[in-house]
């Protein structure tokens, strides 16, 4: 059983930002799968099976995303079997980079999965966002919708493009052939 794990935050005011880019792979992914993720009564995520994989978004926010993951411990899933969706600056806009295991690169929802997973040895899909513009926070500019056309463009490209990598791990390709199959460079 893989976990596919979505990083963003809940509510309307972060609906579509660039922060919320794991939410909408992994939303895209599930449609891919002709379904949809849903809460259920009293839990902190929302989710959706699919053949071979559950498919989350933490309701916990970004920082707090591994907190998730205790419910799911009764499917055996290992840190080999789980791949997280998020949003990178560092990343042009619109790109996609697969990286497995390694460092978190500061991003806080990252070393909350590693944290409850005990392990580094997971899959990250970045989706790059790009870097803000000169006079820009970046907390405008991560929990802002992307406005230049050229750019939201790309980045709806990389979503659907990520959501494609997604079901290609679920049904069992090997990260190499996804990482030379999906990774791709964004509008600078």
């Amino acid at each position: 059983m893989k976990l596919i794990i979505g990083l963003g935050n809940p509510g309307s005011e972060y609906s579509h930002t660039r922060h919320n880019a794991g939410f909408d792979a992994v939303d895209c992914a599930a449609a891919f799968f002709q379904t949809k993720l849903k809460k259920r009564c009293l839990c902190n995520y929302r989710y959706a099976k699919v053949p071979g994989a559950i498919l989350v978004q933490p309701l916990t926010y970004m920082n707090r995303s591994g907190n998730v993951l205790r419910h799911f411990s009764r499917y055996g899933i290992k840190p080999s079997d789980v791949m997280t969706v998020c949003d990178n600056m560092d990343l042009a806009a619109g790109g996609i980079r697969i990286k497995n295991g390694g460092g978190n690169g500061g991003q806080k929802g990252l070393n909350s999965i590693q944290e409850c997973l005990g392990s580094a040895d997971f899959v990250r899909l970045f989706i790059g966002t790009g870097r803000p513009a000169p006079g820009v926070e970046v907390i405008d500019h991560v929990l802002g919708v992307e406005t230049d056309p050229a750019k939201a463009a790309e980045l709806n490209k990389a979503i659907e493009c990520a959501a494609k990598a997604i079901a290609a791990f679920i049904e069992g390709e090997d990260i190499a052939k996804i990482q030379s199959v999906y990774s791709r460079k964004g509008l600078l």
